[in-house]
């Protein structure tokens, strides 16, 4: 078993999502292997360099930040209720995933309602947080540097990360910082790797991850998500 410093709960693509981004990062959660990146044409050989600083991260949305276990507690356990949980929370419906920038990040966000998004993080926060550290006093002045409103301030000393609950906001990473010149170039590429997706666009499962000692993380167990089927959204508001 290896050595997990911290672990997570992220959401996971699956099919060809999946492997566009384990290609596009160069790095593969599921297998926690390195991944030939290739050069693409709106970019070349810069594509590397973009993607440098979420690559260890792996392609993925957060839903419950990386934290380090609670004194008592262990692997095992935390796995076993991550299945709990999992087996009651339901699908998560939402109209389409599309590239946006957001500041000086590319990510796939969400369009239409994302209160179901919100309200799965919120439970993965909520329900597993017994299993968590508390952050030390140089990831607190880390986070604080930043600039944080009340609200972000409040979610920090309760659950030991700023954006959380009605602060979360759903984001598969895609780049590190890039200039206003470079992220034309980088949606272009985009254009050219993003395969075709779904829309309605369903979340079915959720996996809990691991920070390996090299900083790399990788997925320890995917699972599928129990509850009762997702409602999808009004056909008339998807596009074709």
């Amino acid at each position: 078993m290896t050595d997990f410093t911290r672990y997570g709960i992220y959401y996971l693509p699956a099919g060809e999502l999946a492997d566009f981004g384990a290609r596009w990062l160069g790095w593969d959660l599921r297998s926690g292997e390195r991944v030939e990146q290739g050069d693409l044409p709106a970019l070349g050989s810069r594509l590397a360099e973009v993607t440098e600083r979420p690559r260890k991260y792996g392609f993925h949305a957060t839903l419950k930040p990386p934290f380090a276990l609670a004194e008592g507690q262990g692997e095992a356990e935390l796995s076993e209720a991550v299945a709990g949980l999992a087996a009651r929370l339901s699908p998560v419906a939402i109209e389409r995933l599309k590239p946006t920038r957001l500041g000086r990040f590319l990510a796939l966000v969400p369009e239409g309602a994302s209160d179901g998004l919100r309200a799965l993080a919120g439970a993965c926060v909520r329900e597993l947080d017994p299993f968590r550290a508390s952050p030390g006093e140089a990831e607190l002045l880390r986070r604080r540097a930043r600039g944080l409103t009340p609200p972000q301030e409040a979610h920090l000393a309760r659950w030991g990360y700023p954006y959380v609950m009605e602060e979360f906001r759903f984001h598969m990473t895609l780049t590190g910082p890039v200039g206003p010149e470079e992220a034309a170039a980088v949606e272009q590429a985009l254009a050219e790797a993003l395969p075709p997706l779904p829309e309605p666009f369903l979340l079915e499962a959720v996996s809990l991850v691991g920070e390996r000692p090299d900083g790399m993380f990788q997925e320890i167990r995917r699972h599928a998500l129990g509850g009762s089927t997702a409602t999808l959204p009004e056909a008339g508001r998807v596009r074709g």
